[in-house]
């Protein structure tokens, strides 16, 4: 991506630095809220591990990547001890609660 902050990827917002059509968050972080789950995802992983990390992923498992570490970054912020586990077990705790007879 090139030009003025206006066309950045929500990671490039974040870091506040130019989006260059290398920038491996492009694809990933370039919606409205971007910057905002770009900054959960810097605040627990870290940019250059996330960066080293999609690297080495396979270009078609990517997406899903992103999405599962914007997801995960997002409720470690909410739950730092389980993350996505916590809304795991009580979807669970549901799930058993409406199958009870």
């Amino acid at each position: 991506m090139t030009g003025g902050a206006s066309s950045s990827c929500g990671a490039c917002k974040f870091l506040r630095r130019k989006c260059t059509t290398e920038c491996v968050f492009t694809p990933y972080f370039c919606y409205s809220q971007g910057a905002q789950h770009f900054a959960a995802v810097h605040k627990v992983f870290g940019a250059s591990n996330v960066s080293k990390l999609l690297m080495k992923i396979p270009m078609q498992n990517r997406s899903e990547a992103a999405i599962s570490i914007s997801y995960e970054a997002l409720a470690r912020m909410q739950d730092p001890i389980y993350g996505c586990v916590a809304q795991i077990l009580a979807l669970q705790q549901q799930v058993s609660q409406i199958s009870l007879p």
